[in-house]
Order: C-alpha cells, then sequence, then structure tokens
C-alpha cells in the first residue's frame, strides 16, 4: 500500500483543521501529521499524546531519552533523525543526543536509569521486576513517570509503526540528523 503525504489541499476537511495547526506550530506541516492526515482521528489522538507528554513531569532531557529510546529501539528512519533535531532546539546536552543515538552510556545516573527502564518497559510489555523499580525509585523517580514513559510509548508507537508503514520522507529540516 502506498500512503499518501498529505497538503491542506488533499486532506480530508476533518483533518485540514489540525493541519492548519501543525503549518501555524512548526512553520510547515510535518510529514509525519502528513501521512497521519489519512485517519483525522489518529492525528488528533497523536497530537493530543504530544501534549501530553511535552506537559508531563519530564524536563527536555527527559523528555528526548524517553523519546529517542523508543526511536532507537524502533529503528524509525523517520522519528531518530526529528527528535534528532527537536533535541538541539529544546537545547538538550549534544552529549546525551550523541549517547541515545549511538547507544552509549549516557552522563547520568538518573538519565542512564531513565532509558534502562523505557526500554525494559518497552521490552516487557510494561512488566518490571522488582530490582528494576527499586533502582528506578532509587534515583527519585516514581510512579507518576513510570505512568508517563508509557504515555509517551503510546505516542511514539503511534508515530514509529506508522512511519514504518508509509516509509514517511524525513523532512528537510530534519535530513541533516538522518
Amino acid at each position: 500500500m502506498t500512503f499518501t503525504v498529505h497538503t491542506l489541499d488533499s486532506a480530508s476537511q476533518d483533518a485540514r483543521a489540525e493541519l492548519e495547526g501543525s503549518q501555524k506550530a512548526f512553520g510547515f506541516i510535518p510529514n509525519l501529521h502528513a501521512v497521519l492526515a489519512e485517519a483525522p482521528s489518529v492525528l488528533k489522538a497523536y497530537k493530543e499524546l504530544h501534549t501530553l507528554f511535552q506537559n508531563s513531569s519530564f524536563n527536555n532531557e527527559e523528555l528526548t531519552v524517553v523519546w529517542q529510546t523508543i526511536n532507537v529501539e524502533n529503528e524509525c528512519h523517520y522519528c531518530i533523525p526529528a527528535h534528532t533535531g527537536i533535541a538541539h532546539m529544546m537545547k538538550v546536552d549534544p552529549a546525551i543526543i550523541d549517547a541515545l543515538r549511538s547507544g552509549n552510556e549516557l552522563p547520568s545516573e538518573k538519565l542512564q536509569t531513565l532509558r534502562n527502564t523505557t526500554l525494559a518497559l518497552l521490552r516487557h510489555r510494561g512488566r518490571l521486576d522488582s530490582d528494576h523499580l527499586a533502582t528506578f525509585s532509587a534515583v527519585g523517580y516514581g510512579n507518576q513517570q513510570l505512568l508517563e514513559i508509557i504515555l509517551g510509548i503510546a505516542q511514539k508507537t503511534i508515530s514509529n509503526y506508522s512511519n514504518h508503514l508509509a516509509d514517511t520522507p524525513v523532512d528537510a529540516p530534519f535530513q541533516k540528523y538522518s
């Protein structure tokens, strides 16, 4: 199947308002949003999950750790470069950005624990043993952050899986991070 990268002209009426919002927010319509416009409810859900996750208890570095951990684990050709560019815009330490992409150790125990926990939640479908939970708690995280990681996983599942199906072209501003 071939997916359409919709424009304001080709999108349905239901999707058009969402794409107009994307255009306003980013200065362009991200290709992911243009692909998701095929199913307006999915586009709307993705954007809402994104907003909710950004407004979670995580700071910019932690948001980036969760997003990129999921993107790298799922080998998303679109989201890895997109979130690399976004991380730079969010002024995340380049050492963190590089470590997330390369799989190297993160510069702090807390961020590494966040990465390990995100991976464990993905790989074990939400099942964590008591040792893992104790390590997560020992660095200052709690149940709220566990649930917020799941929120990030929900958001990234929509984007990563959709990008795999659609082979979404990487947006021009992020191509240098491919």
